[in-house]
């Protein structure tokens, strides 16, 4: 029996992205009197103080998500 491939489960080398890109994709605020949003604030703050980019984006996008009443 033939061994497979290892599977590739990350960029290498890592991408570089630029300057100034996570800065947009983490650009929201929380909407004021909502906890949903508040929680996702604090999550994101620690994961962005993390350097888990991927995971601060995902919160940030909930919060977003805000204002078309998936949470509100």
């Amino acid at each position: 029996m033939a061994s497979r491939p290892k599977q590739q489960t990350t960029q290498e080398p890592p991408i570089d992205l630029p300057v100034g890109f996570n800065a947009w994709l983490l650009d929201c605020s929380p909407a004021p009197n909502c906890g949903v949003c508040q929680a996702n604030w604090k999550q994101l703050t620690a994961a962005k103080s993390m350097g888990d980019i991927t995971q601060a984006a995902r919160h940030a996008t909930e919060i977003r998500d805000h204002s078309s009443g998936v949470h509100s």
